[in-house]
């Protein structure tokens, strides 16, 4: 069940009411003026009501649309070396002494895909442009996906031998389907490193930094070398093509008053996340381990988690620090946060989160919690004594 949005909240270390909205653009927030939550709604409501029609305008659709035959404002070069003047509907045709020889359409009815290429990143283009043959026949005239090819079945090949499912397949599937457009869909076994290069240079046009384009180039990278492996390609277009640039971000840990802010405004998170919040800073494990937790051992009265599966050498037992034991459950016995969709917006709703509490630094997210814990680590290790070791 989708959560219901709330474009209201309290600013650490403010009583008054704020409103964000969040768009593909940009994340807008504003104080109200007022402590009191009614009037902040009245007060908030037309705001709240544009910012939705601009979303429901933003929203891709079709619209009917104009396709040149010619450029217009130009003069061009008819078949037979005379003259065409085009204009924006309409096409004037001159002999080669300058005299008008006819008139037609410069062009014909069609319909454009509105509000797409935003969020593809790439030109679509007009679609239908014979509105006679798309009111004869509308079904011939609908924009159709690209026919499946042995091309097709690489990837479907490696993503069930992978067991690549959810978040993981949904991108793997896009940057294929994005390799394909930007390619025209030249077949695997003749591309070259400069085909695979387009997908680098449209992810740097969306400001991606090197270690996120490696990522998602990661998964054509690694069907087209296990196809190498069964002797269905022998080269990689997709290998090495990612430059290696110093632009990965340094991440910092939350410092003490980061943490007394968050500790202030935790009741803003429901339950599960304010649970998972503790447990991530009390224990600097992974996202991805939390979500992985499923049950519980004991040992000498410990309550302990077995997480790390990212490798072999990353498997180990965290100990349930006894300030998170209040709000656990008095035995794991199943997953203890819920995963599918949930998981996969989590580190965007605590980050936003972060934001909420005033925690701006883009080098600070959910990840520096493990940043911070890690850091004490050293501290805690010199206190203790060998016994306890």
């Amino acid at each position: 069940m989708r959560r219901k949005t709330d474009y209201l909240f309290l600013r650490a270390g403010s009583r008054k009411w704020h409103i964000k909205l969040q768009s593909p653009d940009k994340r807008v927030e504003k104080s109200l003026g007022t402590t009191d939550r009614r009037e902040a709604e009245i007060l908030a409501s037309p705001m709240i009501a544009e910012h939705k029609r601009k979303l429901l305008e933003a929203r891709p659709r079709l619209e009917a649309a104009w396709q040149h035959e010619y450029e217009p404002g130009r003069e061009h070069v008819g078949p037979d070396g005379g003259r065409i003047i085009a204009m924006d509907r309409e096409l004037i045709h001159l002999d080669l002494s300058g005299r008008v020889t006819g008139r037609g359409a410069n062009g014909a009815p069609a319909w454009a895909m509105v509000g797409l290429e935003r969020r593809l990143g790439i030109p679509v283009p007009i679609i239908s442009p014979n509105l006679i043959g798309m009111v004869e026949a509308s079904e011939a005239s609908r924009p159709t996906l690209a026919v499946k090819n042995g091309d097709d079945a690489i990837i479907e090949t490696y993503l069930k031998h992978a067991a690549v499912t959810g978040y993981y397949e949904r991108e793997a599937r896009s940057v294929w389907a994005l390799y394909r457009a930007l390619t025209d869909s030249k077949p695997l076994k003749d591309a070259t490193r400069d085909d695979g290069r387009k997908l680098v240079a449209h992810f740097e046009g969306q400001n991606l930094r090197s270690a996120s384009i490696r990522k998602k180039i990661m998964w054509l990278n690694a069907a087209v070398n296990l196809a190498i492996d069964e002797g269905r390609l022998k080269f990689n277009p997709f290998a090495k093509i990612v430059p290696a640039l110093q632009d990965k971000v340094k991440r910092l840990p939350l410092d003490e008053a980061d943490m007394k802010a968050c500790k202030r405004t935790l009741g803003q998170l429901d339950k599960s996340d304010q649970l998972l919040f503790r447990l991530l800073a009390a224990t600097g494990m992974r996202l991805s381990e939390a979500f992985a937790i499923d049950g519980e051992m004991k040992e000498r009265g410990v309550r302990y988690v077995i997480v790390g599966k990212k490798t072999e050498q990353s498997e180990r037992r965290v100990p349930l620090p006894a300030a998170v034991l209040p709000y656990l459950p008095k035995v794991i016995k199943g997953p203890l946060f819920e995963g599918g969709a949930r998981r996969a917006s989590t580190s965007k709703r605590l980050n936003r989160f972060l934001n909420d509490c005033g925690i701006v630094d883009p080098r600070k997210v959910v990840h520096s919690l493990r940043h911070r814990a890690i850091g004490y680590a050293p501290l805690v290790a010199r206190k203790m004594s060998a016994s306890d070791c």
